[in-house]
């Protein structure tokens, strides 16, 4: 498997000071964390005495993944763009071929001394957890972190396995995007999975909880996805993941796409509104939201960005990974999901050539959003940042001596997106997608090195 999946993991990462740190925004929660001291102190000092136990025998349960699991039981239709993990290497660790092809499980190091003295670092973790950016917007309280602390240690252990950290040694920047980030992210998600099963009375077939993920192209959405969908592996619970790039048209449709509005240069490649496979979006999401039964399976389509010297077609039907229900949860990500259509002065003030995209979006709400019942919406301040991210994706690629694109080539590939992100963000943050509802809804903010910050 490509090390894509860990594109944003490629670049240079140091944290900046608004993701580790209070602001006024958080004052109420340093008083939470005054009245959650009796709560943390008893809570250390009994895993003081099982953390051997009660953690690393979650580890070692029924519900650890085989060690010697392929990578096909994780995400597999994550983008052949960019490679490396520098933010992992802090710690001196060097990924190799062997972990793209592997579930990511090195050795097992316990994270909890057996001595009473080292209680302290445990105490120190959590205090870096309850500061985090996203814990108040999240309604993670300093007591309820207090009170799962073992589980944060265990999912924290479970991430470091999967991406080859020492996590006796881990980076400030590790702890960050583990603790700060997919952790409070993985939490969320559990919770609206508890609110959506709790619809249903006991023996109704419950349809998995599709969560979308909107967030522009390089900002981390993959590898988040990969990380949750590894995550719900570990605790038992089955998990399917699409992308809004499986659905793309096949190059064959692509090209009828092009020829049918010359001259259009948003629609002459895929990505824009008009380059997807609609009918087969609903049928595959269909397909999915009914897997609730013990030994239903089925077949998740994927799309090869490599065919045709890069202009892409739909993978061979031999080659898309299976999945079998009951699932629990359905994680949808995509660029543009979420997208809706804005007046047409809007677009044409943008760029004129959207005003046809603008119009095929209008099928888009139908086909994928109204599938969705959370969203976690990934808000960037400057959607040029995405040019600065694909640039680095593309030199590391470079770099590493895989085939990857020049600089002109970029520049080219991401000025096909700019102008949609330009009439459509604003909006999408604004209001949230179309049908979505506030209490299943969350804006995660991140700066220019992908870290999640305070916003709004």
């Amino acid at each position: 498997m490509a090390m894509a999946a860990l594109n944003i993991l490629s670049q240079p990462w140091p944290p900046t000071p608004s993701s580790l740190s209070f602001s006024n925004n958080n004052i109420s929660f340093l008083t939470q964390c005054n009245a959650a001291t009796a709560t943390i102190n008893s809570k250390l000092l009994s895993l003081s005495h099982s953390c051997h136990f009660s953690v690393l025998s979650s580890l070692y349960g029924t519900n650890r993944p085989n060690s010697s699991s392929k990578l096909s039981s994780m995400p597999t239709h994550l983008s052949k763009s960019g490679t490396g993990c520098s933010w992992m290497q802090d710690n001196s660790m060097h990924h190799n071929d062997a972990a793209d092809s592997e579930c990511g499980e090195g050795p097992l190091h316990s994270a909890f001394p057996a001595k009473a003295a080292e209680i302290s670092s445990i105490e120190d973790l959590y205090e870096f957890i309850s500061s985090g950016p996203l814990m108040n917007k999240l309604g993670l309280a300093p007591e309820a972190v207090a009170e799962s602390i073992d589980k944060w240690l265990a999912y924290g252990l479970h991430l470091c396995r999967l991406f080859q950290l020492k996590e006796l040694d881990l980076s400030v920047p590790q702890k960050v995007r583990i603790y700060h980030y997919y952790l409070p992210v993985f939490f969320w998600c559990e919770d609206q999975i508890s609110q959506h099963r709790s619809l249903y009375k006991d023996g109704e077939d419950i349809p998995p909880l599709v969560i979308g993920f909107s967030a522009p192209q390089g900002c981390g959405k993959t590898t988040l996805v990969f990380a949750l969908d590894y995550l719900f592996k570990v605790t038992g619970r089955k998990s399917a993941t699409i992308s809004i790039d499986d659905f793309y048209l096949t190059a064959e449709n692509q090209a009828k796409l092009r020829e049918a509005h010359p001259g259009n240069a948003l629609l002459e490649l895929r990505g824009n509104a008009g380059s997807h496979d609609l009918p087969f979006s609903v049928e595959t999401l269909t397909a999915l939201s009914n897997l609730s039964k013990e030994g239903m399976k089925m077949k998740l389509p994927r799309y090869d960005k490599s065919a045709y010297n890069g202009k892409g077609d739909r993978a061979d039907p031999s080659t898309w990974p299976e999945v079998e229900g009951p699932l629990t949860a359905v994680l949808f990500e995509g660029w543009m999901l979420g997208f809706k259509p804005v007046p047409v002065e809007v677009v044409k003030a943008v760029d004129p050539q959207l005003e046809t995209v603008n119009k095929n979006l209008e099928a888009y709400y139908d086909a994928w959003d109204k599938f969705v019942k959370a969203w976690i919406v990934i808000k960037i301040k400057d959607p040029s940042c995405v040019y600065q991210w694909r640039l680095q994706a593309e030199i590391a690629m470079r770099e590493a001596g895989n085939p990857g694109m020049s600089d002109d080539e970029v520049k080219d590939f991401v000025s096909r997106y700019l102008p949609a992100y330009n009439a459509y963000l604003p909006t999408l943050y604004a209001e949230g997608p179309k049908g979505s509802d506030p209490k299943h809804l969350i804006f995660v903010e991140i700066d220019e090195g992908r870290n999640p910050i305070l916003g709004n």
